[in-house]
């Protein structure tokens, strides 16, 4: 099966949500959250992603993670990686109760799309704060792609993790997922890298790319992504974006669709005059997606 083939396949069948003026979207993806060892890349984010997660969810964002939100190609059980970011899916429960979170998989957490895997391994979690377990995701359906449409001005954006596109991450998963499990992972304390990832290797991102550009605008479609890990928004051509990903050394990217506008944002620490830490939230790319009289009309 060709990479268009399985990038198509994805959109069959997927959920499509309504976008509009009043829409509040933020999507996510790469969090690889793991069991907190030394792999765990998430870890040196995780109170950007924590604070970005919170104000998403007070100001009334829906909640759309792009896949490889957990990292189980290293870790085996969900239920560690839970227990190590409770916190986190603490938060991420209360977006589920308010109807506002949409979960995909990737490569990396490729195990979610077995049926029932959400009432298997996430249906609840020990909070450490009430000692006693509580809900957190029963019943929630993992997707490979979602659609966000706007039937009014006549438009859609595909969303899916990227790793269609990718033979090795994609088709020959199984394998690629045993040797970083045995292989990779060990040695890359050791400062290796592995070649097999679209993140990490540099030739193998280009060409992910290049596929992905090219389905989007081969079929005419705004699509958007995770999965090489390097965030883009160009306000010229909507037919490719990337949300980046939550495990750069400095920063979590991701993409917001709110009030009329797409937006690449960043959350990174930042310092103020007397020298305090916090974190702070900046546009990198914004883009208007709907035209004067469309928007006059929703006013």
């Amino acid at each position: 099966m060709s990479y268009d083939s399985r990038l198509s396949r994805a959109f069959q069948n997927a959920p499509v949500l309504p976008l509009n003026m009043r829409s509040r979207y933020v999507l996510i993806s790469d969090c690889h959250r793991g069991s907190g060892n030394s792999n765990d890349n998430f870890l040196k984010n995780q109170n950007l992603y924590f604070t970005a997660l919170k104000h998403y969810y007070e100001c009334g964002f829906t909640y759309i993670e792009l896949g490889d939100g957990d990292e189980l190609w290293e870790n085996r059980k969900m239920s560690q990686i839970i227990e190590i970011h409770n916190n986190v899916f603490w938060l991420l429960s209360l977006f589920f109760k308010a109807g506002r979170l949409y979960m995909m998989y990737g490569n990396h957490d490729m195990e979610k799309k077995k049926t029932g895997y959400g009432d298997n391994f996430c249906a609840s979690y020990f909070c450490t704060d009430a000692q006693c377990h509580r809900p957190l995701f029963p019943n929630l359906k993992f997707h490979e792609g979602i659609i966000l449409e706007n039937a009014g001005q006549n438009f859609r954006f595909y969303l899916t993790h990227g790793h269609q596109a990718d033979f090795f991450n994609s088709t020959c998963w199984k394998l690629t997922r045993f040797l970083v499990r045995y292989l990779w992972k060990p040695l890359e304390h050791f400062g290796v890298l592995d070649p097999t990832s679209a993140a990490k290797n540099y030739k193998r991102k280009d060409k992910t790319e290049q596929k992905l550009s090219h389905y989007a605008k081969n079929h005419d479609i705004m699509l958007v992504t995770g999965h090489t890990h390097r965030p883009r928004l160009n306000p010229d051509d909507l037919s490719y974006i990337n949300t980046g990903s939550c495990v750069h050394p400095r920063c979590v990217t991701c993409i917001e669709i709110a009030c009329g506008k797409i937006i690449l944002v960043k959350w990174a620490l930042s310092t103020r005059a007397d020298g305090a830490l916090y974190v702070a939230r900046s546009v990198l790319m914004e883009r208007e997606l709907y035209s004067s009289a469309f928007r006059s009309s929703m006013i």
